[in-house]
């Protein structure tokens, strides 16, 4: 989701960091790193463990954190819709797919599902996902877990059943290729993060394109995935 579809910049961070000072009762030092795909909780966790939290109060103040996280947040939505940058091609992709009776568009994320609910309708890209079939941190740690947990909820609301060869997740980052690979989804990697096309196509991705700008394209490379169709990964 995030440089995927949308980049919301430093206001992720500042929560981190305000949400620390509230806990803790300090200034962290160290903040997580950018665009690394790892889930909220671990990030929380990691943050509080590098800026030399007390092994035995990590899980308390993590649990802390994570509860304030989306309230924190939705203190920040008119940042959010002010400085918060829509990918190109973002809006039109999601329309095709929304568009074509055969799909459904949902988000597989490492925000907590009420953190990624106010990004994406302050970005005005909800409106293209059924975000009750989504697989949320808030769900599990655990990325690839997240995967089935979508396939579930969209089996239970459309009562079709979805395996790997049904599943397609679209994601910039090394950690969205481990998600698909190891939950049961076919990958297509999209360099508009932090992750070049090339690693993208080493760590597994069935196929890498620059971005989201042709809808058509993002189409027939869904179909193709779903359907295991010849895929080779390709560069600009």
């Amino acid at each position: 989701m995030d440089r995927t579809l949308i980049y919301t910049g430093n206001i992720d961070r500042q929560v981190y960091r305000e949400l620390f000072e509230e806990v803790v009762g300090r200034s962290p030092e160290n903040l997580p790193a950018r665009g690394t795909g790892v889930t909220m909780p671990l990030a929380v966790r990691e943050l509080l463990r590098v800026n030399g939290v007390a092994s035995g109060r990590i899980d308390e103040f993590a649990r802390l954190i994570i509860q304030r996280m989306p309230s924190q947040l939705g203190r920040h939505r008119g940042g959010l819709v002010q400085t918060g940058l829509v990918m190109p091609g973002a809006p039109a992709a999601l329309a095709a797919v929304h568009a074509d009776p055969g799909m459904i568009a949902t988000v597989v994320t490492g925000n907590l599902r009420g953190s990624a609910e106010i990004k994406l309708e302050a970005l005005g890209l909800d409106q293209y996902l059924d975000l009750s079939c989504g697989g949320y941190a808030s769900d599990d740690s655990h990325r690839p877990a997240l995967v089935r947990v979508a396939q579930r909820r969209a089996e239970q609301r459309y009562a079709q059943v979805f395996t790997r060869n049904k599943t397609v997740i679209i994601g910039d980052s090394l950690e969205d290729v481990r998600t698909g690979r190891e939950g049961g989804a076919s990958v297509i990697g999209v360099a508009s993060g932090t992750t070049p096309l090339e690693e993208l196509a080493v760590a597994g991705a069935r196929c890498v394109i620059s971005d989201l700008t042709d809808p058509d394209g993002v189409l027939d490379l869904i179909n193709r995935c779903a359907g295991n169709a010849p895929c080779t990964p390709s560069w600009p």
